[in-house]
């Protein structure tokens, strides 16, 4: 058979399919059935005539439990189901990039009919691709190393991997040439490698090892990148009742992070605010490549008025996409928004299937739950040899702000970072409303070492000393409430001051601003060290005698501009008003 001749586009043959079983009962979205030899927990089944999709999550004696992804009214006792002998598993490949898929990762664009089941025939699986090898017939590789690429799926380059468990000889390899996503390309070491893959999204995808890493994943956003800074490959909760603006948050981080690809899964998320952040990264220009920034970007939308079971399934699949992509060598951010819907729908599902029920009346299993999902991000040696990296942000929306709720309580415990939105900062219009009080970053050891590698030895205490000057602002601001601030000593009044301008100069950030929705880190270095630097003079200025009144009436405001008025990147610019003001605080030296 021909190297070339061999690998027409066509698909394989259809896998031989388990043995039908019967439908014996329809509750909701659970589905009983008869047991067929060779059923196992997990696994995909077809249900009735229209093939709606469930997974097997109960086996007792004869019969088998299952749960559709899909709504269930017309199945009917006496109908068949069919088994499909493998988990629940997903088509990963070159149509992911730019996309928008269901929680199944169905596509939501580019068919009418997508709510319609077993109609999904898409465009996306009809196209065909451009494939470049990379190696060659005779050629020995080992398990995910690259055979080819996909040059045309947009401005990341999809690399087609040896499968996992199948290295050895490259028997034969399809010459450049376009193919569907079901078609062959190679045969490695007997086993068959087509253009996409088939994947479980319950099971992570294997690495050689996971690996430390100093480099931090920059988000643009100063109070974050400065105070609780995220490594890439670590994973951050982002907890915040109504209002507090965590989807905002979370759009700035997906739009502006310096991450290769980005993941966003709207998981039960209301529908217009999912069709805002899908026509935002439509319209957006991506800075790193000039094109638009959905075109690297995989967009999960699995509404609050789409089926529930799908919604749980989502996060797993957002993972497994991420894990797709990583395994290419590539940095990949996962963003969820928002796990408390995911948490929700395990507990309308723990209801329906009599599971006992635990705190608030979610499943016992649910701290277990929400581990296993934060432990599939990591910076790897991936099987083929190279860095990639995935890193989680998952958003938490607690009832009432209730912060002790079970779902917040049990994620705080395994992510490494927390970005707790503050009520009081939102309704006092002070964004991103990162409570510097509530929030922590348990990176921040590693990624110190990482800024002293990159030449900014000075970050370390340039945090800790902005930290610092909050903590005393917030320590005096009942005091000042209570008696006044002409009744505190003069450098405590200059400590309350250092707080206002660490405010709205450093941290304050506008979303909608052209220059400052993102900020680089050299011009967030140059801001924090413009307003201590300026603190630093009016503390030296009462200390020589001069009145702390008078220091309070200057004019601050090219200070607290210069975060607006200056580019993303303008360093510079920044340091020039840090000079202006030191200059105008000496003309009140007694």
């Amino acid at each position: 058979m021909g190297a070339v001749t061999a690998f027409s586009g066509t698909d394989r043959p259809a896998a031989a399919r388990q043995p039908v079983s019967r439908i014996l009962r329809v509750t909701g979205p659970l589905v009983e059935m008869e047991y067929t030899s060779g059923t196992a927990m997990y696994d995909l089944v077809s249900i009735g005539p229209a093939g709606l999709p469930g997974e097997v999550v109960a086996i007792s004696g004869d019969v088998v439990t299952v749960q559709a992804y899909e709504y269930t009214g017309g199945l009917a006792p006496g109908q068949t189901a069919l088994p499909q002998g493998r988990p629940l598993s997903v088509r990963l490949g070159p149509q992911l990039l730019g996309g928008i898929f269901d929680g199944l990762l169905r596509p939501l664009s580019g068919a009418g009919d997508w709510l319609l089941p077993d109609t999904r025939r898409t465009a996306a699986e009809e196209r065909t691709w451009s494939f470049s090898p990379l190696a060659a017939a005779g050629e020995e590789l080992a398990e995910g190393q690259a055979l080819g690429e996909v040059r045309d799926a947009g401005p990341v380059r999809v690399k087609v991997l040896v499968p996992p468990g199948c290295g050895g000889t490259v028997t034969e390899i399809a010459g450049p040439g376009n193919h569907s996503q079901g078609a062959v390309v190679a045969v490695v070491g007997g086993t068959e490698v087509e253009l996409g893959s088939l994947c479980p999204v319950r099971r992570p995808r294997p690495v050689r090892e996971r690996v430390d890493t100093h480099e931090a994943l920059n988000t643009g956003q100063r109070v974050i990148d400065l105070l609780f800074p995220v490594a890439r490959g670590s994973t951050v909760a982002v907890p915040g009742g109504f209002g507090t603006g965590k989807t905002v948050l979370l759009q700035q981080i997906a739009k502006w992070c310096d991450a290769d690809v980005i993941v966003y899964v709207g998981c039960g998320e209301r529908g217009n605010e999912m069709a805002d952040v899908i026509t935002e990264l439509s319209e957006l220009q991506d800075p790193r490549t000039g094109g638009r920034l959905a075109d690297r970007t995989v967009t999960i939308a699995n509404t609050s008025n789409m089926p529930m079971m799908a919604r749980e399934a989502s996060v797993h699949t957002g993972a497994t996409v991420a894990e797709y992509f990583r395994d290419m060598g590539l940095d990949v951010v996962v963003i969820a928004d928002s796990t408390s819907r995911w948490a929700e729908a395990l507990r309308e599902f723990a209801s329906r299937t009599g599971a006992l029920p635990a705190e608030e009346g979610y499943p016992a299993g649910l701290a277990s739950a929400i581990a296993a999902f934060y432990e599939r991000a990591a910076a790897v040696t991936t099987l083929g040899g190279d860095r990639g990296s995935v890193t989680v942000i998952g958003a938490v929306s607690p009832p009432g702000g209730d912060m002790t709720e079970p779902v917040t309580a049990h994620t705080e415990r395994f992510v490494r970072c927390l970005w707790t939105l503050d009520r009081d900062l939102a309704y006092a219009r002070h964004y991103p409303a990162v409570s510097w009080a509530g929030s922590f970053s348990r990176d921040v050891p590693v990624l110190a070492a990482g800024h002293r590698a990159a030449g900014d030895p000075a970050w370390p205490r340039r945090r800790d000393r902005v930290g610092a000057a909050l903590a005393e602002a917030d320590r005096l601001a009942d005091l000042v409430d209570l008696i006044g601030i002409a009744a505190l000593p003069a450098r405590e009044r200059i400590s309350v001051l250092a707080g206002r301008l660490v405010r709205e100069g450093v941290l304050q950030q506008s979303a909608l601003s052209e220059r400052d929705a993102y900020c680089g880190p050299e011009k967030t270095a140059a801001l924090a060290d413009a307003v201590l630097a300026v603190v630093d003079r009016c503390r030296e200025l009462v200390d020589s005698g001069a009145a702390a009144a008078s220091v309070e009436e200057v004019d601050f405001g090219s200070l607290l501009r210069a975060r607006e008025d200056t580019g993303p990147h303008d360093a510079t610019g920044v340091t020039a008003r840090r000079e202006a003001m030191l200059s105008r605080l000496e003309e009140l030296r007694p």
